[in-house]
């Protein structure tokens, strides 16, 4: 009997520690400010219907660029900013906007229109992931494997910690006085490695502290997200 108890404690253990993106989440990166007053619409819709998705890898990052309206974010980054930057340069893109959804790396969308985003996500995961991708967590290490089978070029294996919520009462700036709700804040988006997909992939990244963590093989240069996991 105690045999039996401790087998199935360890099965329980493992499947809370491990898991793989053959189901391919979508990722949708919200790209938000606390100072923009066309954002509050989109970060409850984010907040409400896309961040407690298993089906989606919903990460709000908040940028910096709004900050000199009287409010500053607590929440803003300039790497947050530089990400977004980015994908609109790889896009062709002359500015950056908030709120901007990002679907799947690829597709960019008003954050305000949530017909869209929802047409975008199931577009995403009609698609099977080119890369198989698993993660696994021990303490403070994340083992990370993944293959392909396809040449896809140049790719980039990211580590994301996020926190899953937080409540701001916005004392100044164009949403003064609004108590707000937040959700799957990031808080640092590292890069693991380079890796070409000609051999599998193992390798191991550091996510210190208890905080969710995704894994991410996207396309160089801003392309598409290939494969996506995510440890709760």
């Amino acid at each position: 009997m105690f045999r039996t108890a401790t087998l199935i404690a360890s099965a329980w253990i493992a499947l809370t520690t491990a898991v793989s993106a053959a189901d391919r989440p979508v990722v949708v990166e919200l790209y938000t400010s606390q100072g923009c007053s066309s954002c509050p619409p989109a970060d409850a819709y984010f907040h409400d219907k896309l961040a407690g998705r298993d089906d989606v890898i919903a990460l709000a990052l908040h940028v910096d660029y709004w900050d000199y309206l009287g409010w500053k974010d607590e929440f803003a980054s300039p790497a947050n900013t530089k990400r977004q930057r980015d994908y609109a340069r790889a896009a062709g893109h002359r500015t950056v906007y908030t709120p901007q959804m990002i679907i799947g790396g690829r597709d960019h969308v008003v954050g305000n229109h949530p017909y869209e985003v929802m047409d975008l996500i199931d577009a995403h995961m009609k698609s099977k992931a080119p890369v198989d991708l698993s993660i696994e967590r021990n303490g403070n290490r994340v083992r990370i494997n993944a293959e392909t089978g396809e040449d896809l070029g140049p790719m980039v294996v990211q580590i994301v910690r996020y926190r899953p919520g937080a409540e701001v009462s916005i004392k100044r700036g164009e949403n003064a006085g609004r108590v707000l709700r937040y959700a799957n804040i990031v808080e640092d988006w590292d890069v693991v490695t380079e890796w070409d997909g000609k051999a599998p992939l193992k390798t191991k990244a550091t996510a210190r502290g208890d905080l969710p963590v995704v894994v991410l093989v996207q396309a160089e240069g801003h392309g598409p997200i290939l494969a996506a996991a995510r440890l709760r």
